[in-house]
C-alpha cells in the first residue's frame, strides 16, 4: 500500500529513538506501556531506566514489597498503575514461569492489561500484526479516515479499531505501528502540521484540526483536603493512605470543627493545589501546637527516613515547604510559617488527559 510505504519512509529519517524500542523483552516492553499511560515521554525516560536497574524483570519485580515498588514509581503519579504491573508479576511468576504469555486473550487476564496495553505488547514484543490505537494513532486515523464520531463512544471506538486494522501490514507491524504513533507524535498533532506531513495526499479530512471529535468534558468538582503536620523532636507523624493513594504514606488526614471561633481553630501553615482526574483539590496544612496526637491512626517516621518512602508528591511537597534542614540529619518545622500557596506543575502530577508527543490510554486509580 502506497500509504504505509509513505510513512515508513518517513519513519526512517524523523522517528524516535527510544529506548523501550530497543527491546524485544516483554517486560521491558510491558513496563514501558504501563508508565506512558497519559504521561510524557521525557517524564518517564529517567524512571524507565531506573526502574529496569532496580527491578530487571518479573521475577525481581514479584519478590518486591508494595512499599518499595509504590516509592520507585514516585514522581510518575496515577500509582495504581505501578500497583497493576507489581501484581501482574506476581502472577506471570505463578502462572506462567515458561515465560510471558504471547496470546492476547491471556495477557488481558491479568491486571491492569486492557486491549491496548496487550495489543502493545504482543506488536512491540512479539512482531504481531495487530492494531494499536492510542491518543496518537487516533488522531492519524480519524484524519485519514474523516471520522466524525466521538472517538470516547463506543461506536467511534470500534471504528478506529477497524480502520487500524485495515491499514496494517502483513508482516513488520513493529515497525510500522511505531511509525503511525511517532507520525501522531510529531506531526499529526493537536494542531496538525500538515505543511510537512508525509502522508497527507492520503487523508480525506477538510478540517483536521477539528477532528477528533469527543465528547463534552465533566465539570472539574473543587475540594479541599484538610490535614495535619504533627512532628516532634526529629520525627514526623503519618498516616497510610486509602483510596487514591492507598499504600502509601501522607500528612494525617484532619477534620475541623467549624463551631469553634477562629482563635481556637488550629493555625493554618501551608495551602497547595493539584489536580486529580476531573478535580482541583486544594491542600491545606495545620498546627496545633496542644493537638492530642494519640488520636490518629498513624506511624512516627524519622526525618531523615523520610527519602525511603512512598508519599506521593502533594503531600511531600507540603513537608518540604513546612520542614528545613538543621544540619546534617536535621529537619525541623519552620516557627511561624506564613501561609504558602503552590499550583503544582500540572505536567508533573495530574492524570494527564493528553500526554504531548506519546500518550497511552488511561488506566484508574
Amino acid at each position: 500500500m502506497q500509504f504505509r510505504h509513505a510513512l515508513l519512509r518517513w519513519y526512517r529519517k524523523h522517528g524516535r529513538d527510544l529506548p523501550w524500542r530497543q527491546t524485544r523483552n516483554p517486560y521491558a516492553v510491558l513496563v514501558s506501556e504501563f508508565m506512558l499511560q497519559q504521561t510524557q515521554v521525557a517524564a518517564v525516560l529517567p524512571f524507565y531506566n531506573e526502574w529496569l536497574r532496580r527491578f530487571p524483570d518479573f521475577a525481581a519485580l514479584a519478590r518486591a514489597s508494595q512499599k518499595d515498588v509504590l516509592h520507585a514509581w514516585q514522581g510518575l503519579g496515577y500509582y495504581a498503575r505501578a500497583r497493576h504491573l507489581h501484581a501482574t508479576a506476581k502472577l506471570v511468576q505463578d502462572r506462567h514461569r515458561d515465560g510471558f504469555p504471547s496470546e492476547i486473550d491471556s495477557m488481558r487476564e491479568l491486571p491492569g492489561v486492557g486491549r491496548y496495553i496487550a495489543h502493545a505488547t504482543a506488536t512491540f514484543a512479539f512482531d504481531q500484526a495487530v492494531p494499536v490505537v492510542e491518543a496518537n494513532t487516533s488522531r492519524v486515523l480519524t484524519r485519514l479516515f474523516d471520522l466524525r464520531l466521538p472517538i470516547d463512544h463506543t461506536a467511534g471506538r470500534n471504528a478506529l479499531w477497524q480502520y487500524a486494522r485495515a491499514l496494517l501490514p502483513p508482516t513488520g507491524a513493529r515497525i510500522y505501528n511505531s511509525a503511525l504513533m511517532d507520525l501522531g507524535a510529531l506531526v499529526c498533532l493537536r494542531r496538525p502540521k500538515c505543511a510537512i506531513c508525509a502522508v497527507k495526499t492520503f487523508c480525506r479530512a477538510n478540517r483536521p484540526e477539528t477532528l477528533p471529535v469527543k465528547r463534552a468534558r465533566p465539570p472539574i468538582a473543587y475540594l479541599v483536603e484538610n490535614h495535619a503536620l504533627v512532628s516532634r523532636r526529629n520525627k514526623i507523624l503519618l498516616q497510610e493512605a486509602q483510596h487514591r493513594w492507598r499504600g502509601m504514606w501522607i500528612l494525617p488526614r484532619l477534620a475541623l470543627d467549624g463551631f469553634k471561633p477562629p482563635s481556637l481553630q488550629p493555625n493554618e501553615v501551608y495551602t497547595g493545589v493539584f489536580p486529580f482526574t476531573h478535580h482541583r483539590i486544594t491542600l491545606k496544612v495545620f498546627v496545633q501546637r496542644k493537638r492530642k496526637i494519640d488520636s490518629y491512626l498513624g506511624r512516627w517516621f524519622n526525618l531523615n527516613a523520610l527519602d525511603t518512602i512512598p508519599i506521593p508528591t502533594p503531600h511531600r511537597r507540603a513537608i518540604i515547604s513546612l520542614l528545613k534542614p538543621e544540619g546534617s540529619h536535621t529537619l525541623r518545622l519552620k516557627e511561624h510559617s506564613p501561609a504558602i500557596t503552590e499550583d503544582s506543575d500540572e505536567k508533573h502530577d495530574r492524570l494527564r488527559s493528553r500526554r504531548g508527543r506519546a500518550q497511552r490510554p488511561s488506566v484508574l486509580c
